[in-house]
C-alpha cells in the first residue's frame, strides 16, 4: 500500500492510500479536484496533469514519447510534469506528493 498525497490548485493537502492502478484512478476515486480523467486512463487528454515533488522524479520516472506530446499542450507544464494516468502505484511510492496542475 502506498499513501499519496495530492496538493490541489487551493494548496488544499489530500493523502489518500492505494494498493494498485494509476494514480489518476486513485485521484478520480477519491475526487481529487483538478485531475479529471476524462479519457479514462488512455493517455490521450492530459486531464490528469501533475507536478511531481523532485524529490521522487526517479521512482515515478520520466514521461512516455506520447505523454510528453500531449503535455506540450498544456499550459501548466514543467520540468516535473506527467499525467498521473501513466503512473502505477507501488509500494515504491510511498509517501509521494503531486501537485495537481489543472
Amino acid at each position: 500500500m502506498a499513501k499519496i498525497t495530492f496538493v490541489t490548485r487551493d494548496n488544499e493537502t489530500i493523502t489518500v492510500e492505494g494498493k494498485s492502478g494509476s494514480i489518476m484512478e486513485l485521484a478520480v476515486k477519491n475526487r481529487i479536484e483538478g485531475i479529471d480523467g476524462n479519457c479514462g486512463g488512455v493517455c490521450s487528454c492530459a486531464t490528469c496533469h501533475v507536478h511531481v515533488q523532485p524529490e521522487f522524479w526517479e521512482k515515478t520516472g520520466a514521461p512516455s514519447d506520447l505523454e510528453s506530446d500531449l503535455l506540450e499542450f498544456d499550459e501548466n507544464v514543467s520540468e516535473y510534469s506527467r499525467l498521473s494516468c501513466q503512473i502505477q502505484i507501488s509500494k515504491d511510492l510511498d509517501g509521494l506528493v503531486l501537485k495537481v496542475a489543472n
